[in-house]
């Protein structure tokens, strides 16, 4: 998240920062000015009369010496020199900036990546004919949006300590590969995907424990035929947990921070994917890749299949299920467009 920042920062949110908290609403004593544009050949910097400055001049900010504002000033406007008055009293590294930033770009992300990615695999992946399972809800499409943006919130609020643990460094996030090779930068790949499966397994059993299930993780299994879009409608502190271990990998272990980014948002595609209630079997990976048909069985039958990437773990918790055709639910589809033809059959004769 620290190079998504970063990103953010030089191409949106040093404006926008500037604008929102700008310098000059907390410069304004003549004597300071007087002391900042001395020191600097650039445009002189003027104090801020609008009511937005006199507003925002009361939010807390860094301390300002003369030395400090010479270097922001200096430092944005030779970057910008046709708007030398836009410089946020806000710098890159003051942590309210760094979190109210962090969870803006959280807030637009998860939001894209779910409907983009949910979008596409409802469409061209899911099979539509699930939504005239008996079991199917009504309008559930509609409620398992409306629960997916009932808990990015509160996810978004749980895990920006973690985010903001990213941006000031310390986690195990390295930029340059040649840091620890390219041969770890592959090897790390399955050390991620394994770390994060096993830690995902165990969380997930634990929220299925009775004590625990009805108040955090039944809400997800509200949905026994889901869709792509349940794929992240559940209850925020169960959301928050299932991913915990996916944030810990990086205070445990190096991983290259654009590597990171990228499976992060691999995780996400994934666990989009293994909603769309396909249960396609007899593929060659099908008892060591978790996929679709093992999550299907999962909602169907509760107590099976936890696991997220790969089935090892279900296999030594003893929670194993085997996908087989006979245990389709398009068969009970099936089985009721038959008796409907059967009764019309038998009415037309």
């Amino acid at each position: 998240m620290d190079f998504v920042l970063s990103l953010a920062d030089e191409y949106v949110l040093d404006r926008m920062w500037a604008r929102l908290v700008p310098l000059s609403a907390f410069v304004a004593s003549p004597e300071m000015l007087k002391a900042l544009n001395a020191t600097t050949s650039l445009p002189p910097l003027m104090a801020s009369t609008s009511k937005w400055s006199q507003l925002v001049s009361h939010l807390p900010h860094p301390p300002f010496s003369i030395d400090d504002l010479k270097s922001t000033y200096g430092a944005a406007t030779s970057q910008a020199p046709v708007i030398p008055q836009l410089v946020s009293a806000w710098p890159r590294d003051y942590v309210p900036r760094q979190l109210l930033s962090l969870s803006l770009i959280t807030f637009i992300g998860i939001h894209a990546l779910y409907f983009i990615f949910a979008w596409l695999s409802y469409q061209f992946v899911f099979n539509h004919d699930m939504m005239r399972h008996p079991r199917f809800l009504k309008n559930q499409v509609k409620l398992e949006i409306q629960a997916s943006m009932r808990a990015f919130p509160v996810m978004l609020l749980l895990t920006l300590p973690f985010f903001q643990a990213e941006v000031m460094g310390y986690t195990r996030l390295y930029q340059d590969v040649n840091k620890y090779g390219w041969g770890y930068i592959f090897l790390s790949i399955p050390l991620f995907l394994v770390f994060t499966d096993y830690g995902v397994y165990w969380i997930h059993r634990l929220l299925h424990h009775p004590l625990i299930y009805k108040h955090i993780h039944k809400p997800h299994h509200k949905w026994l035929i889901p869709t792509p879009f349940a794929s992240h409608a559940f209850h925020p502190v169960d959301g928050w947990l299932q991913s915990v271990p996916y944030h810990i990998f990086i205070f445990v272990f190096p991983m290259q921070r654009i590597l990171f980014l990228g499976l992060f948002v691999f995780v996400n595609c994934w666990s989009i994917l293994i909603h769309d209630s396909d249960m396609i079997t007899g593929h060659p990976l099908e008892k060591v890749i978790n996929g679709p048909a093992h999550h299907t069985l999962h909602h169907l039958y509760f107590t099976v299949n936890y696991g997220q990437y790969f089935t090892w773990a279900d296999r030594w918790g003893g929670s194993y299920r085997q996908p087989d055709s006979s245990l389709d639910p398009m068969l009970e589809i099936k089985a009721l467009d038959a008796h409907k033809e059967k009764g019309a059959l038998g009415k037309a004769e």
